[in-house]
């Protein structure tokens, strides 16, 4: 079984097919580029030793659904908790993965603890993306 390479916030976007990856940015440079160009961010914090960050990274981030979704409608945003503590306190940050969405405003939406799979990130992404936590519940809009 060939081993996949983790992402990282390093990763570049391929130049034969922009669509391959998820096109991570720094969190300074991220939170300027969702103000500038009015996006939502996708912040995920993750660690090199973490298990199950190695699983979002391998699965999540690979599914070509969320990684299209993910470069269209959020501006990506990755921070290693370990090397960037001081934004890791800033969101409070206890476990790892956790995920935070940001309004375009910059405040926080919200965050979601732990593996997320794809099958369940994209359709989060959706909810936000498309304003509806601010009119429904996650549960009705998943029925919908």
């Amino acid at each position: 079984m060939k081993s996949t390479p983790p992402v990282s916030p390093e990763t570049k976007l391929s130049s034969s097919d922009p669509k391959s990856v998820i096109k991570w940015h720094s969190y300074n440079d991220g939170m300027a580029l969702g103000k500038e160009k009015k996006k939502k961010i996708f912040l995920n914090f993750y660690a090199d030793w973490c298990g199950y960050c190695k699983q979002m990274d391998s699965k999540t981030f690979r599914d070509k659904s969320v990684i299209s979704y993910m470069n269209e409608n959020f501006i990506p945003v990755r921070v290693n908790a370990d090397k960037e503590m001081k934004i890791a306190a800033e969101y409070e940050v206890r476990g790892l993965p956790v995920s935070w969405f940001i309004a375009e405003s910059g405040e926080s939406i919200g965050s979601q603890p732990g593996y997320i799979p794809p099958e369940t990130l994209l359709p989060i992404l959706k909810y936000i993306h498309t304003d509806s936590y601010k009119k429904m519940s996650f549960d009705k809009f998943a029925k919908e």
